[in-house]
């Protein structure tokens, strides 16, 4: 932690050099301020000894007046000391949202929201606090001494040394606490990104099947955060034992000294303005110090760090596991929407083969949905298996109903891939899929969205890319180009199938998806067949009833906005 540390002190010299007329500045109003400290002692001391004790109250009220005239004048100057502040705390401000944009803007931060939010107002705020009571203490505390050793100089010696040794523990704290409160912030910092992700996948999360997972490790997130808070806690406690040797051991030594100090010399008007300095100067100001720069100061180091540090490389991705023969595999599989409803589908057994493409047709209500459902890992069966190679992240769900969110493309486009995609990755995908013209429309990857101004054709283009692009091996296609023209679906559906790997199951809108599958699943309740699109429309008469209701004029012809070409699909 030392080189990191180091650097900051460094970048951190350089700032304030940078900036020594404001500092010059706020340390003259700081003087100013600081009469009062010095008054408030002083004059009471003087007030008692040189006027009331001795019977010239006269003078003991000009040494009161006076006391007053410099709290006003220390007012005047506390107001002043807010503008050599801000010119400090702005420009740090300024130059770490700078630091933080361009950073996301480079590097794609997945953690800048969480930065431009939270971490820079905590550096802002924290500073801004850091400067007022690191000042506020130091010429306090001048103030404080030079009134005590003007007063009498062996009250020095009752005071100084537990001041120092409480300020000598609360420094040695500092460096502890830091680091767990690097850890407290890191931990932080992920909880945001993982919510943030987790909240706009959810749909992805549940068709993956992936909820125990996402749960698990967001709950593992959450109790190291709050392990953090815990060392935080902990270590805080010592600034509470730190403030109580520095701020109230000196005034109980001095209480007990009393008859000592009096037989040193030191008059009652001197005791009683020492007290003075403990309880109304020196004890606020540690107190403020204390809890100031324990809490804020400690945790500006740390956000500065994370801010001003070049992140860390990310890890390589990993491989992809070798496929194994069957992509998907459905083992006797019944299933039914509720305890006593008939079974939508009975004992179904059914192999796609890595590489595979299969449609499945069938009349509405036919289970056609339901199977989509089940291999994406929405549904579970009430018996039978269902087996997917890769896992939950080996497959991709494209509904009918296609969700865009506002974001640049590229963000929509990229949301499966967590080491983001590169644009010449993205041209290939848009060449295709067939929406070269979209984007060109839409003024680029890098253009922000409006997903109430898209066309459901257009919604569901930018949807099938995502899918295209996410490192799911099985795509299941569910009517996912029911708003698309036919000669878009066709080209759709060859780059899926042609993707290295790639296994495609299309829930059919068109005939014409069955006549490019590898093969054909029927289904209608009990009844299913498989087959290729020719044995199929020698075996299996509703097959040929589903293809017979198709006019050929509207075969390969554009659906209307409304609804698919073949409702009985």
């Amino acid at each position: 932690m030392a080189g990191p540390t180091s650097a900051l002190s460094r970048q951190g010299l350089r700032f304030l050099a940078a900036r020594r007329q404001a500092i010059a500045l706020l340390t003259a109003w700081s003087a100013v301020e600081a009469a009062h400290t010095f008054a408030t002692g002083y004059a009471l001391a003087k007030a008692l000894d040189s006027g009331f004790l001795a019977h010239r109250p006269g003078e003991g009220l000009a040494w009161l007046g006076l006391a007053a005239l410099a709290v006003v004048v220390g007012a005047y100057g506390t107001g002043r000391t807010y503008r050599g502040v801000a010119a400090l705390v702005e420009p740090l401000r300024d130059r770490l949202v700078g630091r933080v944009v361009t950073r996301a803007l480079r590097d794609a931060d997945g953690g800048a929201v969480s930065r431009l939010t939270h971490q820079v107002e905590i550096a802002r705020d924290t500073f801004a606090g850091l400067v007022m009571v690191s000042r506020s203490f130091v010429f306090t505390a001048a103030g404080a001494l030079v009134g005590l050793s003007l007063l009498a100089p062996v009250l020095l010696v009752v005071v100084v040394p537990p001041l120092a040794l409480g300020l000598g523990l609360f420094l040695a704290t500092l460096r502890p606490l830091a680091r767990r409160q690097e850890t407290f912030l890191a931990t932080d910092e992920a909880i945001a990104q993982s919510l943030g992700e987790v909240a706009g996948g959810l749909r992805d999360i549940t068709a993956g099947g992936a909820e125990r997972r996402v749960r698990a490790e967001t709950g593992a997130l959450v109790d190291e955060e709050f392990r953090a808070s815990l060392a935080v806690a902990r270590w805080s406690v010592l600034r509470v034992v730190a403030l109580a040797v520095a701020g109230r051991l000196p005034l109980v030594l001095l209480l007990v000294t009393t008859p000592w100090l009096l037989d040193r010399g030191v008059t009652p008007g001197a005791l009683v303005g020492a007290l003075a300095y403990l309880t109304q100067s020196l004890l606020p100001a540690l107190q403020d110090l204390v809890h100031g720069l324990g809490a804020s100061g400690s945790r500006l180091a740390v956000v500065l760090r994370r801010l001003t540090d070049d992140p860390p490389l990310p890890p390589p991705p990993r491989a992809l596991p070798e496929p194994a023969a069957a992509a998907v595999e459905l083992r006797d599989v019944t299933f039914s929407y509720g305890d006593h409803a008939d079974p939508v589908l009975r004992g179904l057994g059914l192999v796609v083969p890595v590489g595979g493409r299969l449609a499945v047709v069938g009349p509405s209500g036919a289970g056609k949905s339901t199977l989509a459902g089940l291999v994406a890992g929405l549904l579970e069966p009430g018996s039978g298996e269902v087996r997917v190679a890769g896992g939950p992240a080996g497959r991709v769900l494209i509904p009918q109903e296609a969700y865009v969110f506002s974001g640049t493309l590229a963000d929509n486009l990229g949301y499966l891939r967590p080491d983001g995609v590169p644009e010449e990755e993205l041209h290939a995908a848009a060449e295709a899929l067939a929406m070269t013209g979209l984007v060109d429309r839409l003024g680029g990857f890098t253009t922000p969205l409006a997903p109430t101004e898209l066309s459901a054709g257009e919604r569901q283009c930018v949807a099938l890319a995502r899918a295209y692009l996410s490192p799911a091996r099985i795509a299941v296609l569910d009517e996912a180009t029911c708003h698309l023209d036919a000669d878009t679906e066709a080209r759709v559906e060859r780059a899926f199938a042609h993707r290295p790997g790639g296994t495609l199951i299309v829930i059919a809108h068109r005939m014409g998806s069955a006549r490019r599958a590898d093969r054909v699943l029927v289904m209608d309740g009990a009844r299913t067949a498989l087959g290729t699109h020719e044995e199929l429309l020698e075996e299996s008469e509703l097959y040929r009833d589903l293809t017979a209701e198709v006019r050929p004029d509207r075969l390969g012809s554009a659906p209307s906005e409304s609804g698919p070409v073949n409702p009985a699909l």
